[in-house]
């Protein structure tokens, strides 16, 4: 594992809809410097900011790549945390425009490089793999709200049957014991996530966390409904104790579960393991049997059962969805991949090169 391969989502195909923290991804604060890269699909977005990042590492700076989460291949941003930059797309789903434009961001339109009257021959192709691609991302939508409702009762079910007390108090003995309290220090939270609904299935960045952190608490949580409680407890503790934390959202149902908290400070991060994130660290595991009444959770089994497996189906379909939607979207970016002008979008990263 390499100890740069830090990967993170900036939004999710979520079983509440298009989730994103594009929002949440840099502060226009004056320190912070944004390039909001505009233009249409195949105008070298991705490809300038993997450029980029692989340049930032050479230089010996410490560069988080943020796969897009309808291509993962794909990038939708590079953040250089320790210098406060980072280059973005800011184009849709995902719209962002400057707060404060020229003052510390900047849009760089990628549309300058179109050879003009490429696209009029094309006009009919182009409208129509537009609208099947916007087709198949709510048929995929779909799939995942009806597999959300199966993961919620699953996880509501659960919390029913944990002892909330019991799960508090050993999440303050944590925070006490691993947290030291800083003086003349105000919290920071950066919000992302570390998994997603991929064309590829559902991709998990484990890795991150164990690149970022040196120590890992892991909560071994099927549904959740423990994790969720002392991952809060510990963003909570760490942000009234003047860290700067990155708060990792459930992928599923980001506005409801908390999945992992690192405080890159401290080298330290609390993380939920299940069904689809698995992490390599020998750590002992915290159980959340310790903190569930089992008979009671028992009396629901069948159900439980029978909602995985039925979430499960929903999000291979969800995912196969996705997997269509970016065939068409490949087919779309192949008629401005043609109209682009390259050579000019080279000389341009070189100049950007020089300017930052």
């Amino acid at each position: 594992m390499k100890k740069n391969d830090i990967k993170y989502f900036l939004a999710a195909n979520s079983c509440e809809g298009f989730y994103s923290v594009f929002d949440k991804a840099y502060l226009p604060d004056g320190e912070w410097r944004a390039y909001i890269i505009k233009g249409g699909p195949g105008t070298g977005k991705s490809s300038f900011m993997k450029r980029f990042a692989s340049y930032a590492e050479k230089k010996g700076c410490k560069a988080l790549r943020c796969p897009c989460s309808s291509d993962p291949d794909s990038l939708d941003a590079v953040i250089l945390p320790d210098k406060k930059m980072i280059i973005l797309d800011g184009t849709a789903p995902h719209t962002v425009d400057p707060s404060y434009p020229g003052v510390c961001e900047k849009i760089l339109n990628f549309g300058e490089f179109w050879r003009d009257g490429d696209f009029s021959a094309n006009s009919r192709e182009i409208i129509e793999l537009t609208l099947k691609n916007k087709a198949l991302h709510a048929s995929a939508a779909r799939y995942l709200r009806a597999a959300g409702q199966l993961i919620s009762d699953n996880y509501k079910t659960a919390l029913a049957c944990t002892d909330i007390s019991k799960t508090e108090q050993l999440a303050a003995r944590l925070c006490k014991r691993l947290i030291p309290i800083k003086k003349n220090s105000v919290g920071r939270e950066w919000v992302r996530f570390i998994g997603g609904i991929t064309p590829k299935g559902i991709n998990t960045f484990t890795e991150t966390a164990e690149c970022e952190a040196e120590r890992l608490v892991i909560i071994s949580d099927r549904y959740g409904s423990a994790s969720n409680i002392i991952i809060n407890a510990a963003r909570g503790y760490a942000l009234a104790a003047g860290y700067e934390i990155i708060t990792l959202k459930n992928p599923f149902l980001p506005s409801l579960i908390t999945d992992h908290a690192i405080i890159p400070e401290l080298k330290l991060a609390f993380v939920t393991e299940n069904d689809y994130a698995k992490f390599a660290s020998t750590e002992r595991r915290v159980h959340s049997r310790r903190f569930v009444a089992l008979k009671k959770l028992h009396l629901s089994n069948e159900r439980m059962k029978f909602n995985r497996k039925a979430a499960a189906s929903l999000l291979e379909s969800a995912a196969a969805t996705l997997q269509k939607a970016k065939s068409v979207h490949d087919e779309l970016e192949a008629f401005y991949i043609g109209a682009m002008d390259f050579k000019a979008l080279d000389s341009y990263y070189e100049g950007f090169l020089k300017n930052i």
